[in-house]
């Protein structure tokens, strides 16, 4: 227990007195928060969507029409859902010859105006309710996950492989330290090192942005948690060989990039390819972000974002599970 206190105190004050790094931590995550929260304040998109229910869709001249983004949902609840918010324009049940607006949108309403300009009578009209998100409280999981998805990887891999080069794990070897205390501690400094920068950045933020949340903190806090455990063990696996910086920094733009932009981090994968939307699944950092705007935005429960859990704790099983098998310490 001593080794292990002495290691994981020596990493967090080697971080803690790396003054540039501490703040370029802090302040890339705030800057892109209040970047996003001004540039995209009260702005909407030129294309309108539209959710549709059921396969044999009527023949309408409106289905044609340019500039009017068609998504198919599985059920009507999840479309309605995403029209509460403001998240598409329109719901047509093909089905039960309906369509549903919201009526505090003011696309909806002119979705509606060209939809009844077609002729179709036929369709009856019903409505929801619900306040718009705004684009900022989408981003902020994003935000969050992004500078988990770096902290860890950058913090723990291109650490040890830094170590690893510089003889550093070599003169470990030397000592009565094991492998399992010296990765413990590396483990535990980086999840507190990340858990207060992740903490710190969001309370400063949501002081002035009033971010929304509808439901429990405390379930957000455990996708939190094992996001943050998983990506540890993700940047252990990445640095469980590579002997050099160079090849450790193109082997994380390798597993973070592509993360970053089919992950839904920066931009909805509403109305993408449905392999894209399938594939995205891949990644553990979509999860946590899928799951924390369900908390957020919709109020989802313990029941909703389980499979998540899930995902993010079998990873962080299995990645820990391999690197300890191939971890070298020269």
């Amino acid at each position: 227990m001593k080794r292990f206190i002495a290691i994981f105190i020596a990493r967090n004050l080697e971080f803690f007195r790396d003054r540039s790094t501490l703040w370029w931590n802090i302040l890339l995550p705030v800057l892109l928060i209040f970047g996003f929260a001004f540039a995209f304040s009260g702005q909407n998109s030129s294309v309108y969507k539209v959710g549709t229910i059921g396969a044999k869709a009527p023949a309408i001249e409106f289905l044609g029409y340019k500039y009017l983004k068609f998504i198919p949902y599985p059920e009507l609840g999840a479309a309605l859902k995403k029209l509460t918010h403001h998240q598409i324009d329109m719901v047509l049940d093909y089905d039960k010859a309906r369509y549903f607006i919201n009526k505090e949108s003011p696309n909806g309403y002119l979705v509606e105006k060209i939809l009844l300009s077609d002729r179709t009578e036929s369709l009856r009209k019903e409505t929801v309710t619900g306040s718009r998100i705004r684009y900022i409280d989408w981003f902020i999981p994003g935000v969050i996950g992004m500078n988990i998805l770096f902290g860890c990887l950058s913090g723990v891999g291109y650490v040890i492989v830094r170590y690893r080069k510089n003889g550093v794990l070599k003169r470990f070897k030397a000592t009565p330290m094991s492998a399992l205390e010296f990765v413990s501690a590396q483990v535990f400094s980086r999840f507190f090192i990340v858990a207060f920068m992740a903490v710190a950045v969001y309370a400063a933020t949501d002081f002035f942005l009033h971010f929304r949340m509808e439901g429990s903190y405390l379930l957000l806090g455990l996708v939190a948690v094992l996001a943050i455990l998983c990506h540890i063990a993700m940047g252990l696996l990445m640095s469980a060989r590579i002997k050099s910086e160079e090849v450790a920094g193109g082997v994380m733009n390798l597993i973070a990039f592509p993360m970053m932009i089919f992950s839904g981090i920066f931009f909805s994968l509403e109305g993408a390819p449905r392999i894209m939307r399938e594939a995205a699944k891949i990644f553990p950092i979509t999860h946590f972000v899928d799951a924390c705007r369900a908390i957020m935005l919709d109020g989802a429960g313990f029941a909703a974002v389980g499979i998540d859990l899930l995902v993010l704790a079998g990873s962080t099983v299995l990645f820990l599970v391999i690197s300890a098998l191939i971890f070298k310490w020269e």
